[in-house]
Formats: structure tokens, C-alpha cells, sequence
């Protein structure tokens, strides 16, 4: 059985690297992808372009803008002075946020009235704009916390002014760095595409260059083609997870605090279910071309799913207990434990169980379905 399996393996491996295109897509497309996901899959927001519509043009006025300008975050891009500016640079996207300050806003600060301002957001990007919305209302705290405090002292009060000194921390990923989220699921997605991409042409393949009936007549039994046709593909996933991590461990900088070795072992249950799937939609499709069409049938609601981009928790209750099946779930929280939390099994092997379950299953439906192929 074993030779005969190495046979298959042997065999499939001369046929994927023959062609020298094969092994620039198989080894250097996923790192330009990790490249590629690395610098646009940031969702930091440090750099707001920044609209100024002073009409006051006081030293109170001036005040407030400094605080603004001088963070970090704030951009002044554009300096206007009507309202036609103010609604350009706003329906033309080139500023995400206008200040907008109108005569009298000194004057009613000195007289200690409420003074008005308005900030106006593009609110096209919901994310963005409430992010956005997150830094300006710090810096109007502030600045109203320090105008109180002043007036406070011009009128005799209390020289000092108590406050609360509130230290906040983030667990795991310290900085809120959005890459070191976003990295570890480009590795899980990118390990989920080229694994259903190689295994789903194994048998389709075989059928178009007209050698599945050598295969079928051959003493070659099906479970000894799907070792030989899957673990080619199973290590060169593997290849890849190593080459990918070690790219965003060591340029990204991204933090893999947990096992490396227990990466792999998970990569190897999670593999069970990409190959078996992709196994399974060769032995259904006819041509390379409806395989492929097949895959991303099956990939596209998979990432959507998976809590990649968009969580789980804030999905329909109905999409919620759908996602129970759907494999990149599991992998998706097991890859970011490892990497972001330093989690061991004791931890996720409530994600590793139904894993390993639904790769089994998908395995054994696979074979069952080429058996009857060949049959």
C-alpha cells in the first residue's frame, strides 16, 4: 500500500514543480500576498486630512485649531472661508473632517457664555468616521477641562483642580496595532487558497489529459490515489505557513508568543478540511475551469464567516449558528491565540475538537464520493 501510495506522491510532486511557473505560484506569490495584505490591511487611523473653517479668527479660535493640529492624528489640509468650500471638500472626499468656527465664538468665551463650534464628518466610511469622531471628542474634553480649570483660578477658586488619573491597558496586542490583528488571518485566508486551489485540480486533471482511466484500471485502491494526490499538497501548504511566518514575524514584526510548533500541528488538522474540499470538488467537476469557479464559490462565503474582517458577534443569530460550520472559524481564533495570545492546547482545544471533527468528516465524504467515481 505504502509504495504504491509513495508512487502517487513521488509522481505528483515531479508534475507540480515540471513547470517553472508552477513554483513561482506555489512559493512566491503567498509572500506577496503577505506583502501585499501587510501594508493594506491596516486599519490604524493616524493621519485624519483635516478642513479649517475659522470665520472667528480670534486667539480662542486659534487656541482650539492648535489642539487639533498639533496631535497627532489631525492633518490640516485645507483652509476655507465659505460654505460652498465646505461642502466640496467634503462631497469630494479630501477632507474627512471640518472645523468649522463661526464669528463670535471668542467673544462669548470671554463673556462666559456657551460658545458653538461644529465638526462636521464624512460619514461615507461609518468605521472611520466614528473613529474619527473618537479622537475629536478627547481633544474637546480636554480643551473644555483646561478652560474650566482656568476660569476657575481667574475667579479666587480652587488652585488646584482634582482629577482622576485613569491608566488604561490593552492585553495581547498593546498598541492596538491593527496589523498584528490582521496578519495572523492573511496566513490562515492565503493557507485556505492555495490548499483548495491545488488539491480541487488533482483528480479534474488527471480527467483532462485522459489518464483517470490508467488510474481506475491500475491496482492503485482510492485510498492509497487520495494519499498519494493530497500529501503532496498537504506539506507544500505546510512550506508555505513557514515561509509566510516567518515573513511577518521577522519584516511585519508581528508577535507569535505562542508554540510554533503547535501552529503546525493545527495547520495539519486544518488541512484535513481544505484538501478533503477540495478533493471533493474534483471528483465533481469536469474541467480545471469549473473546479476553479467551484472554489471560489466555496472560498468567498468562507472568509465572510469567519470573523476575518467582520465579527462573528455582530452578525444575525440565523449567520451565527451557520458559521458553527464553517472550518476557517475555528482556524481563525486558533492562529490568532497562537500568535497574539501565546494559548496552548489547554485553551484551544474547544476550537480544536470541532476542527478535527469536520475535517474527518469532510475526509470521509470525499473518499466516498471518489470511490463512487471510480467505481
Amino acid at each position: 500500500m505504502w509504495e504504491r501510495a509513495k508512487s502517487i506522491f513521488i509522481k505528483e510532486f515531479k508534475q507540480i514543480f515540471r513547470d517553472p511557473r508552477m513554483k513561482t505560484i506555489i512559493f512566491i506569490t503567498p509572500l506577496i500576498q503577505i506583502i501585499l495584505f501587510g501594508y493594506a490591511a491596516n486599519k490604524d487611523i493616524n493621519f485624519v486630512p483635516t478642513a479649517i473653517f475659522d470665520r472667528d479668527n480670534t486667539k480662542e479660535s486659534r487656541e482650539l485649531l492648535r489642539d487639533f493640529t498639533y496631535s497627532k492624528y489631525f492633518v490640516p489640509k485645507y483652509f476655507i472661508d465659505t460654505e460652498e468650500a465646505e461642502n466640496l471638500v467634503l462631497d469630494k472626499g479630501q477632507a474627512s473632517l471640518v472645523i468649522r468656527i463661526d464669528r463670535g465664538y471668542g467673544r462669548d468665551l470671554e463673556a462666559g457664555k456657551d460658545a458653538q463650534i461644529q465638526l462636521a464628518y464624512d460619514g461615507t466610511d461609518s468605521n472611520t468616521a466614528m473613529v474619527v469622531m473618537g479622537y475629536a471628542n478627547t481633544i474637546m474634553q480636554d480643551y473644555q477641562y483646561n478652560l474650566l480649570k482656568q476660569e476657575a483660578l481667574e475667579r479666587g477658586g480652587i488652585k488646584y483642580a482634582p482629577g482622576v488619573d485613569l491608566r488604561d491597558r490593552a492585553w495581547f496586542n498593546g498598541n492596538l496595532i491593527s496589523r498584528n490583528y490582521y496578519l495572523p488571518g492573511v496566513i490562515a485566508i492565503i493557507v485556505t487558497m492555495m490548499s483548495l486551489l491545488l488539491s480541487s485540480m488533482a483528480i479534474v486533471k488527471e480527467k483532462e489529459i485522459g489518464t483517470m482511466e490508467q488510474l481506475i484500471v491500475s491496482p492503485l485502491r482510492p485510498i492509497e490515489l487520495i494519499l498519494g494526490k493530497l500529501l503532496p499538497f498537504g506539506i507544500i501548504a505546510l512550506v508555505q505557513v513557514v515561509l509566510i511566518t516567518a515573513l511577518g514575524v521577522l519584516w511585519f514584526r508581528i508577535p507569535l508568543r505562542g508554540n510554533s510548533l503547535l501552529l503546525l500541528l493545527t495547520t495539519c488538522i486544518y488541512l484535513f478540511t481544505t484538501l478533503g474540499i477540495g478533493l471533493f470538488i474534483s471528483t465533481i467537476s469536469s474541467t480545471q475551469q469549473e473546479s476553479m469557479m467551484s472554489v471560489f464559490l466555496f472560498y468567498l462565503p468562507t472568509v465572510l464567516l469567519s470573523g476575518f474582517a467582520y465579527p462573528i458577534a455582530n452578525m444575525p443569530q440565523a449567520i451565527q449558528i451557520f458559521t458553527y460550520l464553517n472550518p476557517l472559524r475555528y482556524f481563525m481564533i486558533i492562529i490568532r491565540g497562537i500568535f497574539l495570545k501565546g494559548v496552548g492546547i489547554t485553551v484551544l482545544w474547544q476550537q480544536m475538537v470541532p476542527l478535527l471533527f469536520i475535517g474527518m468528516c469532510v475526509i470521509v465524504l470525499s473518499t466516498l464520493q471518489f470511490k463512487r467515481k471510480m467505481g
